[in-house]
């Protein structure tokens, strides 16, 4: 069995626990609240900045041409994203992509992206690419699902269609085939660490969702 499907496999009733959450299915239903949203495309902006330079990380670390022309590549199409990102979804939902910036990532957001960057710079690219799968493949899951779930004329059509779409399910293809590949060659310690990352980031993936349905801020100022 390939890494991607067995990691798939030992986290399906959390990807279900994910993709039933309060937040998703609203989403899907065009009743989630606005400012929900916002919060959401903020720190989901906040979030990608740090993505994509995790994935610059894992080039430096990659010990072939292939390998890091592919991590670089990851890195500029995250950030190519992240500039689509403001210039829709922020004027869309009625945000000044300036001022949004300006709101601080949130306990929540700021955990998940300290834990990628933390292992970005400490772990083997193996371990880094595993950690990096779940943002992929689980929007690409609850894309389809929403999809498949969402009312006509759902206000939130535009995030939706961008996550079911057939050029986002071939990205998530390729960041699978990364990782299987590298896990192929991995020894059995490296491999059981890039299951454990894979999961902890599975594990964020719902944190975030949460931390935007409840409008998460810091307890103290």
């Amino acid at each position: 069995m390939t890494f991607s499907n067995d990691a798939w496999d030992r986290n399906a009733a959390l990807y279900e626990t994910i993709r039933t959450m309060p937040f998703n299915r609203e989403l899907a239903a065009g009743t989630l609240s606005n400012k929900k949203f916002q919060q959401y495309i903020i720190q989901d902006s906040h979030y990608l900045m740090a993505y994509a330079r995790v994935y610059a990380m894992a080039s430096a670390k990659a010990d072939t041409n292939e390998l890091v022309i592919t991590m670089a590549d990851w890195a500029a199409g995250t950030m190519r994203a992240e500039l689509s990102l403001h210039e829709h979804y922020f004027e869309e939902f009625g945000l000044d992509p300036v001022t949004a910036l300006d709101v601080e990532p949130t306990p929540t957001c700021r955990g998940y992206t300290d834990y990628l960057l933390a292992t970005g710079a400490m772990a083997p690219l193996e371990v880094v690419v595993a950690a990096l799968l779940p943002c992929l493949w689980v929007y690409w899951e609850v894309g389809c699902s929403i999809a498949e779930d969402s009312i006509a004329k759902n206000p939130f059509a535009a995030w939706i269609d961008t996550y079911s779409a057939p050029g986002f399910g071939e990205k998530c293809a390729l960041g699978r085939a990364d990782a299987d590949r590298l896990a192929e060659a991995a020894s059995p310690i490296v491999r059981e660490q890039m299951h454990e990352a894979f999961h902890r980031a599975m594990q964020l993936e719902w944190m975030f969702w949460d931390a935007a349905w409840r409008q998460e801020t810091w307890p103290v100022s």
